[in-house]
């Protein structure tokens, strides 16, 4: 068993990646011990409480008032931390993949506490430091102080509850695998929680600051078009009205992070197809070509769905017939995508010509009169993309693979599955599985000689690496020499595990969202329209209103439902925890006067999380699609495991499926299974489709090459050094 090295240090500036340090921004402060960091923390606080309660001159007035109470409330959440983060210092190392490698959701956890603790220090100094200041704003910093004491608030409740799975989980694992218990609790949690303090002053703070401007933009970019989404139905519509109202949600945070939490928690899968693959519209594309490396060939193809004959790894004599697609929707070609930044021999023939499809009216050719053509590649990258089943194609992802097109000198084949809930689970499986068998007979088309080939993915595309190649193992046809999975989600249960508390302040995997998309991969979510989505324009968010406001209305989704036991249907996840005496909070709710608890308390007495005004409804279902091999490769039997090729997994320390990741390594490594795992910081889940935003999402799109190189036994052009 191969694993990639990182240094170790808990502090979320110290870590690096393949060696290197990933970010030198404020190493200053950030060395402290986790002692050191609380007894700052009260330091700062006290001495600001006393500053603006002590009738000092410009100190008064409601806004100072809530300052100090921000101070004082912070110091409690701070005394009840402390021992609780000691706790989990103590023995988290116990669920790492090996010491080389610090990285789990209770670790995680426990980094993004730290990071809130930080934060509040940083601006606990600055107020110290310009408080005097004609210029001081006492209400801005007291609005700044208050949403990180409330972030500083549910943080705890998080902590409390990861206490709760480390005493009642096995050892060493990190998934609660039950569908009562935690993970029901998990869900009634979650499910009433506020999270909107997440989503405004304090988007993003445990990412590295280099991107979180980026997740700013696309958060007032969500919130905007979510508003203007059910007024319109053209696409132009939409979009305009969101470019007109979105100066409102780049002013007022608050404003912005309430409108996030109420998109997040009601709006249909729809809604999120739509938003995601506006990124493909002509417009965006475009500028998004102009910006990427250029290409000689990008070729959008079509290929006809007929069975052919492939022959058996074991035996080439001996042959099986690979049959074209057809769960759900019948029959219909499979989209694809050739990248190759050198024109290769077979790339410009008319067999291949005659398969291309065209794109805004136009076949998509980058070929000129006197490109040179080179002899075919000895390798192929073979990439399935991300967006949880349900949304973007290869041309989202367009700008990177252009990029390790050139870096790794090889032709990429990128597969356009069809997408939930139109084509759900095993639809997808089946064309990616196709598209490679394809890509094995078919090989001289696309610049190959067919010796070797590595299959890559990201989030859902890394599900569906694996899984396809246990589907070659299963036909016993030749299996890829590798496959490099970034953030896979391996595991589409939603069985309880610490980093999945996470969803509740990620910007870009919610909880809420996330299942909407599992479930519509499940089969299980309601459909409002009857044919496949393949379209990348804005004519996507040409709903009609009525059938917006019908699933507006529906229920969280099956891998919600999958978490709660039809024996339970009764407790409905509505009746939120009892507030108890001395609670505060203006987010805070008590259940109806005529409803009884009947679950345990989740919290010690004293402490109550804030609470949504709106709760998220959930419904009971259960479905066993979730836990089929091919949907969740973490559930699958050593047999199906033990077939696979070398695995290479890069993952994110701060990601909800880091356990994902974490877990399905050592299933790996426990079937003695050759498999390598590198965690990066800092990034979020989808660092691929950032990495040309930051010097630290270029670095980690970096490993994925690196580990692609590996695959493929590339030699490096110059530098840098190669996969450990």
């Amino acid at each position: 068993m191969a694993s990639s090295k990182k240094s170790g240090g808990n502090s979320r500036f110290e870590k690096s990646v393949n060696g290197r340090r990933s970010s030198k921004h404020k190493e200053g402060p950030v060395v402290m011990d986790t002692k050191a960091v609380f007894a700052a923390l009260y330091s700062v606080c006290e001495e600001n409480a006393t500053f603006f309660s002590g009738g000092a001159k410009g100190s008064q007035g409601d806004a100072a008032r809530r300052l100090v109470d921000a101070m004082k409330l912070i110091q409690e959440h701070g005394r009840s931390l402390e021992p609780v983060i000691s706790g989990f210092a103590a023995v988290y190392h116990h669920f790492d993949f090996d010491p080389h490698i610090p990285a789990n959701g209770y670790r995680s956890l426990v980094k993004v506490v730290r990071c809130c603790l930080l934060h509040i220090i940083q601006k606990g100094r600055y107020i110290t430091a310009n408080r005097r200041s004609i210029f001081f704003r006492v209400a801005h910093n007291a609005g700044e102080m208050e949403a990180y004491c409330n972030a500083l608030c549910q943080l705890r409740a998080l902590l409390y509850l990861a206490q709760r799975m480390l005493h009642d989980n096995s050892h060493g694992n990190l998934f609660f695998q039950d569908e009562s218990g935690l993970s029901e609790s998990f869900v009634r949690e979650y499910s009433s929680m506020h999270k909107g303090c997440f989503y405004g002053r304090c988007l993003g703070f445990q990412f590295t600051p280099a991107i979180r401007p980026c997740l700013q933009t696309l958060a007032i970019g969500l919130v905007a078009f979510g508003e203007n989404y059910k007024r319109h139905q053209s696409g132009i519509g939409v979009a305009a009205s969101s470019f007109f109202t979105s100066g409102k949600y780049a002013i007022d945070p608050e404003l912005r992070g309430a409108e996030f939490e109420r998109i997040t928690q009601n709006l249909d899968v729809h809604f999120w197809k739509t938003f995601w693959n506006v990124t493909e519209t002509e417009v965006l594309s475009s500028l998004a070509s102009m910006t990427s490396t250029q290409v000689k060939v990008n070729r959008a193809l079509s290929v006809p769905p007929v069975p052919f004959d492939l022959p058996l790894a074991a035996n080439h004599r001996a042959s099986v017939t690979i049959a074209p697609p057809s769960a759900h929707i019948g029959t219909a070609p499979v989209q694809m995508r050739l990248i190759s930044y050198d024109l290769r021999e077979g790339q410009d023939s008319e067999t291949l010509l005659s398969l291309s499809r065209s794109e805004g009216g136009a076949i998509s050719l980058s070929l000129g009169l006197k490109t040179k053509r080179l002899p075919s590649s000895p390798c192929l990258l073979i990439h399935f993309h991300g967006g949880g089943f349900v949304a973007q194609t290869s041309k989202s992802h367009e700008p990177y693979l252009k990029s390790w097109s050139q870096d790794l000198g090889v032709p990429i084949l990128s597969v356009d599955y069809s997408l939930a809930p139109e084509a759900p689970f095993p639809r997808a499986l089946e064309e990616c599985f196709y598209a490679y068998c394809w890509a094995l007979r078919n090989h001289h088309l696309l610049g190959w000689t067919g010796e070797k080939v590595c299959l890559a993915g990201d989030s859902a595309g890394g599900n569906l690496s694996v899984t396809t190649s246990m589907r070659a193992a299963a036909f016993g046809v030749r299996m890829p020499d590798g496959i490099v999975a970034a953030y896979p989600a391996t595991l589409l249960t939603a069985y309880a595990s610490p980093s999945r508390l996470l969803t509740l302040m990620d910007p870009l995997l919610p909880l809420s969202v996330l299942s909407r998309c599992l479930s519509a991969y499940a089969g299980k979510s309601p459909q409002t329209e009857t044919q496949v989505e393949k379209v990348s324009t804005l004519s996507l968010v040409r709903r009609d209103t009525a059938l917006m406001l019908r699933d507006f209305r529906q229920g969280a989704s099956n891998w919600i439902h999958s978490l709660l036991d039809s024996n339970r249907a009764s407790a409905s996840p509505s009746t939120a925890a009892e507030t108890p005496p001395g609670a505060t909070g203006p987010h805070s709710c008590k259940p109806k006067t005529n409803e009884k608890l009947e679950h345990p308390r989740e919290f010690p007495l004293g402490f109550e999380p804030l609470r949504s005004e709106q709760l998220t409804e959930m419904k009971v279902e259960s479905s066993p699609v979730v836990k089929d091999p091919f949907c969740s490769p973490l559930l699958a039997p050593d047999s199906m495991l033990k077939g696979l090729p070398p695995v290479h997994i890069v993952a994110c320390a701060l990601d909800p499926m880091l356990d994902d990741s974490v877990m399905f390594a050592k299933r790996l490594r426990n079937i003695d299974q050759p498999v390598t795992l590198c965690v990066v910081d800092d990034l979020p889940h989808g660092f691929l489709s950032l990495s040309q935003l930051s010097r630290e999402t270029r670095e980690a799109a970096d490993v994925c090459v690196e580990r692609i190189r590996a695959v493929l036994k590339l030699e490096h052009p110059d530098q840098e050094q190669s996969a450990v």
